[in-house]
């Protein structure tokens, strides 16, 4: 028969991994061209995997809870009609004392089965200094799992080179060290540091899920690796709010969903990173890409996630129609329906904080974009008018976080200055919605 390998697929732009949350299928299990197979996490999206294969599940690689690299083989399928066997390149090649054609041994079948680590389970291994062939794993065919390093590293018994640890005991017993030469143990040069935190009663432990492993990696290689600057405006929404207030439930009547602030705000970045081109860019190492889209990505909170679809050329789009894609893609984060395609291709982003009566944030840039920019509350505040008058008016600030190697202060206060003019320059007389 023909195996084939299934692997962790590109799940969005600048997506370098992803976690297996579920497992949909089981080794045994017939399964069609295009039949789901497993749920992964990203840091940007939830997304199951799809066979590429009309046949039978042969290998489960990947454990769930495993994070895999793009282009990891997770699993392998039995294709009907086959008449071959194609050996995967993970595969233990034949030790050269076994003559051609022997049939395995059954410790050589083990030793092949443990050869193959998950990425979790090697990067465990590495940060922890746990040498993998001292251990006895508890997956199939005596796999090693990320579960069995769990428990060792729980119960202290970190075993070095020379000794032998039955993983499955809890705690796990160490055996009198084999007799063959030991193997070196491959030390990481940063191993992470566990966080020591007492833990009293009424405490509560909440396990940290795989997309919030996945956000926090990404939150963090965006700070370490961009020098984020920030600047502020205040921009007077008067003219906006009342314009909108005039039409907003004639527009819910006859659209069938809500004309938010936020639409006019993504027109409004959308028209001005139209002129300034610079502000669409992204750091490529020995080069900045200046982008010809521009898409505009739009963080929706879910009540322990964050994703970040993008509205697609929404230079070209309405303020109906960037107000649909809100209320589309918002619903679609909320009922577990978001695509990997709903998530790729932004080039800039523009959050909402203000939906939640923030007035000033610093947002962490979405990595590999240059900029975001925070949309806070609209508030009313007493304002000197140009006449010296005071009088009370709807304010608005605007929050820029921006990558200081890609962009400067001139070109983003400039940027913002063009915002600012195009929202207080809204208003029914030289605005459409259509």
């Amino acid at each position: 028969m023909v195996i084939e390998q299934i692997k962790m697929p590109q799940l969005g732009e600048s997506v370098t991994e992803g976690t297996i949350s579920k497992w949909l299928v089981s080794v045994g299990d017939k399964v069609n061209k295009y039949d789901p197979l497993a749920e992964v996490m990203t840091d940007k999206v939830n997304a199951e995997i799809p066979s590429s294969f009309t046949g039978v599940i042969k290998e489960l690689i990947a454990e769930e809870g495993d994070t895999l690299a793009v282009g990891e083989q997770i699993c392998t399928i039995a294709l009907e009609g086959g008449t071959t066997e194609e050996v995967p390149e993970a595969s233990v090649a034949a030790s050269p004392s076994t003559p051609a054609g022997a049939p395995e041994t059954a410790e050589q079948a083990e030793q092949g089965n443990k050869a193959r680590y998950s990425p979790a389970v090697l990067k465990i291994s590495q940060e922890h200094g746990i040498d993998l062939t001292r251990v006895s794993g508890t997956g199939a065919g005596g796999r090693i799992t990320r579960k069995d390093l769990l428990k060792l590293i729980e119960s202290g018994n970190i075993p070095e080179a020379g000794q032998n640890v039955e993983a499955i005991n809890e705690p796990a017993v160490i055996k009198a060290p084999k007799q063959e030469a030991a193997q070196p143990v491959a030390q990481p040069t940063a191993p992470a540091q566990a966080v020591n935190i007492p833990v009293a009663v009424g405490d509560i432990e909440i396990p940290v899920t795989g997309i919030r492993k996945a956000i926090a990696a990404n939150m963090l290689r965006s700070k370490h690796e961009a020098p984020h600057a920030w600047t502020m405006i205040e921009v007077d929404a008067t003219n906006l709010v009342e314009y909108r207030n005039s039409i907003k439930d004639e527009f819910k009547k006859k659209e069938g969903f809500n004309l938010t602030f936020f639409a006019f705000f993504v027109k409004a970045v959308a028209q001005a990173l139209k002129e300034f081109p610079q502000i669409n860019s992204m750091w490529a190492g020995d080069k900045i890409i200046q982008k010809k889209d521009i898409n505009i990505s739009i963080a929706v909170a879910t009540d322990d996630a964050l994703y970040v679809p993008v509205i697609k050329h929404a230079d070209e789009k309405t303020i109906k129609g960037i107000a649909r894609e809100i209320s589309e893609l918002a619903i679609k984060v909320r009922t577990g329906k978001l695509r990997s395609e709903d998530m790729q291709g932004g080039t800039f982003t523009v959050n909402n904080t203000g939906s939640f009566g923030s007035v000033q944030s610093m947002g962490i840039i979405n990595y590999p974009q240059a900029a975001i920019l925070q949309v806070e509350s609209i508030v009313k505040r007493p304002v000197v008018m140009n006449n010296g008058m005071i009088a009370v008016r709807d304010i608005v600030n605007l929050c820029m976080s921006l990558d200081h190697r890609v962009l400067d202060g001139l070109v983003c206060g400039r940027f913002l200055q063009r915002v600012k003019e195009i929202l207080e320059n809204t208003s029914k007389s030289t605005t459409s919605i259509y």
